[in-house]
């Protein structure tokens, strides 16, 4: 399809984007946070950016006593509250007339009947073409119920053979190497591996795909990138919230599931890997998958991991509780919600080069970001006064949120003595251009409803990141100690001495 034939395309836009042919987008779960947030908001923002065609069409799932304009003025309000673009009347005139509602439980065989009726109808009036995208957005033990009734409803079949279904998996895809093995072939009864998008909105950032570019665009930095030249890499996501209303959610998981077995590992993937021949799907998916087999806890659990739970403290001047203190939270949980793991390499490139990761929540503040520290100078011909305020050379890819690159090293102090100090060179995405970044979810529903998977993780890189996981939180299982960390703080005593054993500290957050 042309886009210079779509209505909603915004004139200003002069470029020739990837445009969604015609479907149907049956979201599930629509009436929880993340869709109130961030999906719906998205695909206002593909619309009122002309990438999703005329006869698009949105289906909402709930179990919900809600008519079609019910569903609508929900979506109304979710888009002129999140949504990232300036709202148009005209776009989202257009685009709510074709949104429907089916109400129903995933257990309701005659409530999926009903979704295929309106589909089918969709087919009809909208011209959608027979291609249904199915988003769950709804907690991991429905999964294969849903997808169970897709099949026997008829819904994940298609005869027209240029007609295509997929479904959408949020994570946490499993909760260790078995029960995603599990879930994996649930999943494969009824959709084949291409049709499957595993979504990890972190992969969706401008940032994280700036990895790629910021390595393989350029030709200053690969002579660089490997152990003769880095010490090591530091991967840090830090939240300064608590766990809000996420207490069923959370609680068992804790943040080594729900962070480093997929946003982080993915990170270090893309860090690491090798150079792909094409930014084909399969060819990246490839050298993600070889890096992660060469991944390895470092040493022993007991020696490489840290973790702890957030105590009662200050946040922004506020006073906040503690985990145990949360509404829903077991005062005996040891869940933890702060985790850090050592992680060694098993590869020529980065052979003895450590990487560690950390996560945590209620700390000092939000960040996310991939750290390179450089090995130090093999020689200064100045003087240890001269050099004393003197760090490491750095390269720091910025996720969030103030995304960008910065470049950490020694310069000259004005001045008559050679007093040499650590200086930083920025590239800040907000001064650089003009366009703010989409969100994620505009970036990885498109990628849905075009079909283009190099940003999902495949079933692989799922299994590769469970097995280096699950050693660490079956010694965890074994351990009755949690340490505690006050809110508002850089996290537990356990992660500097992690860091200490090895002659090294995190960077300040």
């Amino acid at each position: 399809m042309s886009t210079t034939s779509n209505p909603l395309r915004d004139p200003r836009d002069k470029r020739l984007p990837r445009v969604a042919g015609p479907c149907v987008l049956v979201l599930f779960g629509v009436t929880g946070d993340l869709s109130r947030k961030k999906l719906l908001p998205a695909i206002y923002d593909l619309a009122n950016r002309g990438l999703l065609p005329p006869g698009f069409s949105l289906v909402g799932f709930a179990r919900r006593d809600w008519d079609h304009q019910d569903f609508r003025q929900i979506a109304y309000e979710s888009v002129k509250e999140h949504a990232r673009t300036p709202f148009r009347e005209e776009v989202w005139k257009h685009l709510s007339e074709g949104m429907h509602f089916v109400p129903g439980e995933f257990s309701d065989p005659g409530a999926f009947d009903a979704l295929a009726m309106a589909v089918k109808e969709l087919d009809q009036t909208r011209g959608t073409g027979g291609n249904y995208a199915f988003y769950l957005s709804i907690p991991p033990k429905f999964f294969p119920q849903v997808v169970e009734q897709l099949q026997r409803s008829g819904l994940a079949e298609h005869d027209d053979d240029s007609a295509w279904r997929r479904v959408v998996i949020e994570k946490p895809f499993g909760h260790d190497l078995t029960s995603a093995k599990e879930l994996n072939d649930t999943v494969h009864r009824v959709f084949p591996e291409e049709s499957i998008f595993r979504i990890d909105h972190y992969l969706g950032k401008e940032t994280v795909q700036n990895i790629l570019a910021l390595r393989f665009a350029n030709t200053m930095f690969e002579p660089i990138w490997n152990r003769s030249f880095v010490d090591h890499v530091q991967i840090t996501m830090a939240e300064d919230i608590g766990i809000g209303g996420r207490a069923g959610y959370y609680d068992g998981i804790g943040a080594a599931r729900d962070v480093i077995q997929n946003h982080l590992l993915q990170l270090l993937a893309l860090t690491a890997m090798e150079e792909p021949t094409s930014f084909s799907a399969e060819a990246v998916r490839a050298e993600k998958a070889k890096i992660l087999s060469s991944v390895r806890v470092a040493d022993d659990p007991a020696q490489a991991t840290a973790r702890g739970q957030y105590a009662a403290g200050w946040q922004g001047g506020v006073a906040v509780k503690g985990y145990l203190n949360e509404d829903g939270i077991p005062p005996d949980s040891r869940t933890e919600t702060y985790a850090a793991i050592k992680l060694e390499i098993d590869n020529r490139r980065w052979a003895g080069v450590p990487f560690y990761m950390r996560t945590g929540k209620r700390l000092s503040r939000r960040v996310t970001e991939v750290a390179m520290i450089f090995q130090a100078a093999p020689h200064l011909p100045f003087s240890q006064t001269d050099t004393e305020e003197l760090g490491e050379n750095a390269l720091v890819m910025r996720v969030q949120p103030d995304e960008g690159i910065t470049v950490r090293f020694g310069s000259k102090v004005p001045g008559t003595s050679m007093e040499i100090r650590d200086v930083n060179m920025d590239f800040a995405y907000g001064e650089s251009f003009t366009e703010s970044s989409p969100e994620a979810y505009e970036r990885l529903l498109l990628d849905v409803l075009i079909g283009d998977p190099p940003l999902f993780p495949r079933q692989e890189e799922v299994e590769l990141s469970w097995q280096i996981l699950d050693p660490v939180t079956e010694y965890w299982a074994s351990q009755p100690k949690l340490d505690q960390y006050k809110s508002g703080g850089y996290g537990p005593r356990s992660a500097d001495e992690l860091m200490a054993r090895d002659g090294r500290a995190w960077r300040r957050l």
